[in-house]
């Protein structure tokens, strides 16, 4: 049985209220992470010189207790994302193939 429409705008609804509170967390993430690898590798800096990137890389400025919380917030926040992004796209392109003309009649295939 198919999603209803119904299923749909409640996914692009929820999809579109989460995707303001996971921005910025999963931005700093990214950025802080490709930036300690490129600095590290490709700018010749030591670990010890941008170690402060992987603090804020994996949220460990926010301290032992809420550290583990924010990376599980931060990868189900992505799941989420990604799953339900994925979904909303599979069913844009399903309606786009629905709206396609199909060859004009008495020619192959009609």
């Amino acid at each position: 049985m198919a999603p209803s429409s119904q299923f749909f705008a409640q996914a692009r609804r929820v999809h579109g209220a989460i995707a303001p509170v996971v921005l910025a967390p999963l931005l700093i993430t990214v950025l802080s992470g490709m930036a300690y690898r490129l600095l590290k590798d490709w700018g010749g800096l030591g670990r010890d010189q941008v170690h402060w990137l992987m603090v804020v890389h994996e949220g460990e400025w926010l301290g032992q207790a809420a550290e583990p919380v924010y990376v599980l917030l931060n990868g189900l926040g992505l799941l989420w994302m990604l799953g339900s992004g994925s979904l909303l796209l599979v069913q844009k392109l399903q309606q786009r193939w629905q709206r396609r003309p199909g060859p004009p009649a008495g020619e192959p295939g009609s």
